[in-house]
């Protein structure tokens, strides 16, 4: 028979109390961490901007020089849209607004949901687009046989560095039929 006083278990409740009060603060400080690791990360795989939107930055146009916008298109290797860009390239001044369009269609006899992943090269460009409106904010979802066309509204702002002559936009599409349970979002 185990001979266990009241100060024993005192202490222990108390040691037993210290440490789950110690479990808050950590857990705090840990969720807090997570954003700005996730915004290195991000940064680091070149997929740092899913969703800009235009802030109170700089909008004057620079009317002294063009950018040459590429645009790419390509699909996660189990994805079978078939995806486009409706122009290879554009000319644009630096802070001037520009809409370009993308084509996608899905071929199959059921509907699938897709997701697009955004990247622009070089990085330090990456930082100046300011992009309003892009079907990668959200899932896409296309019927059988159902081709859309789709805007990206973008700016790339004026204070863009000097040594910036093309600008890459690469955007992915991955299939999320599955995890979206076959619906769209």
């Amino acid at each position: 028979m185990s001979t266990t006083t009241s100060s024993d278990i005192q202490r222990e409740n108390r040691t037993l109390g210290l440490k789950l009060a110690l479990i808050v603060p950590v857990m705090l400080v840990f969720c807090a961490s997570l954003v700005p690791l996730y915004r290195v990360i991000c940064e680091q795989l070149g997929i740092t901007q899913s969703r800009v939107i235009a802030g109170a930055g700089n909008t004057q146009v620079d009317l002294s020089r063009k950018l040459t916008v590429e645009l790419l298109a390509s699909r996660n290797q189990n994805m079978g849209w078939h995806f486009e860009p409706l122009q290879r390239s554009v000319r644009v001044h630096p802070g001037e607004l520009t809409t370009v369009m993308y084509r996608v269609t899905n071929p199959y006899d059921k509907p699938m949901v897709g997701k697009a992943v955004y990247s622009v090269l070089p990085p330090e460009a990456g930082r100046k687009v300011e992009k309003l409106q892009c079907f990668c904010f959200s899932d896409q979802t296309l019927g059988p046989g159902e081709t859309r066309d789709m805007p990206i509204v973008f700016r790339i702002r004026s204070d863009v560095d000097q040594a910036v002559d093309t600008v890459s936009f690469s955007y992915t599409f991955f299939d999320v039929t599955a995890e979206r349970g076959g619906k769209g979002g």
